[in-house]
């Protein structure tokens, strides 16, 4: 027994098997009695007599199992062996709200906020690949948890750092991914006042085709992504380039496999004319 906790019924337990128990039926596991008003109050405290007990009566165990604790929250805590989020498409520096209700989901998200770590990774859904997820994917980095009473939870996340998998492995119910991390490769000196013109070409395309949209899509853009992020000065230096590209990429209404290859593009030039021709694309389509 580790962290142990004690439920209304009287019966006490490991906090996080507890914590998984729950996610699946808020009873308790010995008795059945209902736990909801318990899980909704999240106010589990230690039973520090149990605890105190374990330490001076078991040391050599308690030691071992405190050891064994820190060395499992360094490990959820690694940058490159990540817990994988399989739902959809996320980018870096566009907010994803994410409503988690599966039980191997509540654990991920429990383990991401306890082990330090607040982030990661989502991929997209892809049947014809190894554990359903796609190659690449984005850093996902949590602002707040909003609890529900009965365990679900709404997470506000942003999006960080693109990746690569490596390889694919599976955590108590939800997949993991050994991982690199992606970067934009340096623009040619040679390059630079070709991709800048392209890059206000594509800008301005893309505010075009959005002013020119119906009026009720263009709110929901508002309403769910808010306006397009200004230009950074620095753009053709950042490691994901400018936000804006992104944000543009979130709300154009492209098919997957173009969405997964666009986010692995780590030469801006070609990520900025295959975003060039998904509007365009968007536009025929709209006359």
């Amino acid at each position: 027994m580790w962290q142990p906790v004690t439920t209304p019924c009287g019966h006490s337990f490991c906090r996080t098997c507890l914590d998984r128990c729950m996610d699946h039926k808020a009873a308790c596991p010995l008795c059945q009695t209902s736990l909801e008003t318990y899980l909704a109050e999240r106010k589990q405290c230690l039973t520090e007599f149990l605890d105190y007990a374990m330490a001076t009566y078991l040391p050599n165990e308690y030691a071992e199992r405190s050891l064994l604790h820190d060395e499992e929250m360094k490990e959820l805590a690694s940058s490159h062996n990540i817990p994988i989020f399989i739902c959809t498409m996320a980018y870096p520096t566009v907010k994803c709200p994410l409503h988690v209700f599966e039980p191997r989901y509540r654990l991920m998200i429990r383990r991401c906020m306890e082990s330090g770590s607040r982030q990661f990774g989502m991929c997209s859904y892809v049947q014809d690949q190894p554990q359903g997820f796609a190659e690449f994917g984005t850093m996902l980095e949590v602002n707040d948890v909003e609890f529900f009473p009965d365990g679900r939870s709404v997470v506000d996340t942003v999006g960080g750092r693109r990746f690569r998998v490596l390889r694919r492995g599976l955590l108590d119910g939800y997949c993991t991914a050994t991982v690199e991390y992606l970067v934009d490769q340096p623009v040619d000196p040679s390059r630079v006042e070709t991709v800048k013109a392209l890059h206000d070409r594509v800008r301005q395309e893309a505010q075009n085709w959005i002013s020119s949209a119906p009026a009720n899509l263009r709110q929901r853009i508002l309403g769910h992504f808010g306006v397009m992020p200004d230009v950074e000065p620095d753009w053709i230096t950042l490691p994901n380039g400018p936000a804006w590209l992104w944000w543009l990429m979130a709300i154009l209404p492209l098919n997957p496999k173009a969405q997964v290859a666009t986010l692995s593009m780590t030469q801006i030039e070609k990520r900025l004319e295959a975003i060039q021709r998904g509007v365009a694309y968007v536009r025929q389509r709209t006359l």
